[in-house]
């Protein structure tokens, strides 16, 4: 049996949640868990608590009462998260998103381009698959 990719969908929007939802489960050759909160309080009280390894957060730009993910990914990180962070947004042209190493970003990806085919190249090129084997 494959281990399950665990990938937590933090947006403030539960309908990007549906449609995340039906994204991952065309993803070819790997089964993804989707995990999901609306807050960056519940995504660090998941992270504190859950009992799995969380492979990869995708997280939305903007969720209130925070800015964007300059206010965001810090404080997952500070939490001591230190997978992979993705940041998903509607326009990421805007300047700031040139700096999105500084804030601990690992990638960003227009919600446009979020297909199947885009999901699964993040997963390869993000999780690290041989340490999960060894678990």
């Amino acid at each position: 049996m494959t281990v399950p990719v665990n990938i937590l969908l933090v947006d403030d929007d539960p309908a990007e949640n549906v449609i995340m939802r039906a994204l991952m489960r065309k993803v070819a050759n790997v089964t993804i868990k989707l995990h999901y909160v609306e807050t960056v309080e519940a995504a660090l009280e998941f992270i504190r608590t859950a009992e799995l390894q969380l492979d990869l957060i995708l997280m939305d730009n903007r969720l209130q009462p925070q800015a964007d993910f300059r206010e965001t990914v810090p404080e997952l990180r500070h939490s001591g998260y230190i997978g992979p962070i993705g940041v998903i947004s509607s326009s990421i042209t805007d300047a700031y998103f040139q700096s999105i190493d500084d804030y601990g970003v690992d990638f960003r990806i227009d919600k446009a381009e979020l297909d199947p085919t885009a999901i699964g190249f993040i997963i390869q090129e993000f999780v690290n698959r041989d340490s999960r084997a060894a678990q």
